[in-house]
């Protein structure tokens, strides 16, 4: 099977993954969920608050440190199988361009569109509209990842309550018309940060396309093409310069003068140099290995010492992201000091908080307050009812029995636990500490 072959299969997956990922649901949860709206992260069919965002971090230092260990030991692998760029190009190029309209020679991708028949005007209209159609729903399926389906499709039915929604979907898809229809590949080429950094993290274990020079001779030298095209197959140098490799690449480089950060490892060159090697009985000169396995018959441990340390990394933000998780708060509550320090009524200090709870379990829970410090008593908290996902505000009053206007204490500040808990079931339960405020003596 070709690298073609396995790169569309690669392609469809990819495809068919991202867009039914957003309607998975695991305990009522969706299976990857950023919701704005409600300061959710679902992630696993774990829901987390905006409070609990601390599992992000470790997350987010996995999803790089990956990036960073996926470059170095298989090259741009990404970029060439399953990046969107180049999943959309493959589309809009190679399949509606190329195979539906037969506007290009897939096999020839240096080759421009005759664009003077008025018969090729009219089909390059037709695979605008085509991609305008897909960028659309690419779009959309995007969002899904912020605002989920089930939502989405309701706010439809009055689209001008949600304008925000629909400027979001048109700004991306225009986005990804103007990217993919005029600026093609010069993106992977000029505007791509992740192509400036990969000869950075290369080095001769890494995996890429490599033209072997052993076996074809050496077409380039000091960035000079030393060979013309009329040079016939004779000796050991086994390329026929038939320029196959250079015709099929996507981002317009000839891949045996080396190592180029235009490269996006799609194998296309490999699969047009087996093509025509194969008809003379030979393997192609074009492979996609390491420096050492090509050039020195050198076999590369993915276990090596860089590679060691980049697992080790990976699995510690995965262990830190599973200990958070596990911590998660079966209840939410934040506790606000208003701007009023303190009241002071016959020698008697007390203290107000806004009280702001969020149900985040399946039922409806009662929460109610009290004080775990005998020395303090609660004088207003009315018990809240709140429905699932339910959120309410109220005020809290709390006084003390000691005559703390009257203290010669150092201190301006007591640290007081209170515990907020369901009264249909005490272990959905939060112990929070807040400070109570009182005047020093003078």
């Amino acid at each position: 099977m070709s690298y073609a072959t396995k790169r569309y299969w690669f392609y469809a997956f990819v495809t068919l993954f991202t867009f039914v990922v957003p309607f998975i649901t695991l305990n009522e949860n969706h299976l990857l969920l950023l919701s704005f709206e409600k300061l959710q992260f679902h992630f696993m069919g774990l829901a987390y608050d905006v409070n609990e965002f601390y599992i992000m971090p470790f997350l987010l230092m996995f999803l790089f440190i990956g990036i960073f260990a996926l470059t170095s030991i298989l090259g741009r692998a990404w970029c060439g199988w399953g990046c969107p760029q180049t999943i959309f190009r493959t589309i809009y190029r190679d399949l509606i361009q190329g195979t539906l309209l037969d506007l290009r020679n897939n096999a020839n991708k240096q080759k421009r569109m005759d664009t003077s028949p008025l018969e090729n005007k009219l089909k390059i209209v037709v695979g605008f509209l085509l991609w305008t159609l897909i960028a659309t729903t690419a779009s959309t399926n995007f969002i899904w990842y912020f605002v989920p389906p089930e939502d989405f499709f309701t706010y439809m039915y009055h689209p001008e309550e949600h304008l925000f929604i629909i400027i979001f979907i048109a700004t991306t898809a225009a986005f990804l018309i103007y990217d993919i229809v005029w600026m093609q590949e010069s993106f992977c080429t000029y505007l791509c940060p992740y192509s400036r950094i990969q000869t950075v993290l290369y080095d001769d274990n890494t995996k890429h396309v490599v033209y072997n020079h052993n076996r074809g001779g050496l077409i380039y030298q000091n960035n000079q093409k030393q060979i013309t095209d009329s040079k016939q197959w004779i000796g050991t140098e086994e390329c026929t310069t038939c320029e196959a490799c250079v015709k099929v690449c996507p981002t317009h480089i000839d891949i045996r003068q080396g190592l180029q950060l235009e490269c996006i490892n799609c194998l296309g060159c490999a699969d047009a140099c087996t093509a025509v090697m194969g008809k003379l009985g030979k393997k192609s000169l074009i492979e996609w290995g390491s420096q050492k396995s090509i050039f020195h018959d050198i076999k590369c441990s993915i276990f090596s010492k860089r590679n060691m340390m980049y697992f080790v990394a990976m699995a510690g933000s995965l262990i830190f992201a599973a200990a958070f998780a596990s911590e998660q708060e079966r209840v939410l509550v934040n506790i606000n000091k208003p701007n009023e320090l303190y009241k002071v009524q016959e020698g008697i200090v007390s203290n107000n908080y806004i009280v702001n709870i969020h149900n985040t379990q399946k039922q409806t829970y009662t929460y109610d307050v009290k004080v775990e410090d005998k020395n303090f008593r609660i004088d207003s908290f009315e018990a809240l009812t709140l429905k699932p996902d339910g959120m309410r505000k109220r005020i809290l009053v709390i006084s003390t029995n000691q005559n703390l206007s009257q203290s010669d204490r150092r201190d301006t500040a007591l640290k007081v636990k209170l515990m907020i808990f369901a009264k249909e079931d005490p272990k959905i339960s939060v112990v929070k500490e807040i400070s109570f405020i009182y005047p020093r003596t003078q």
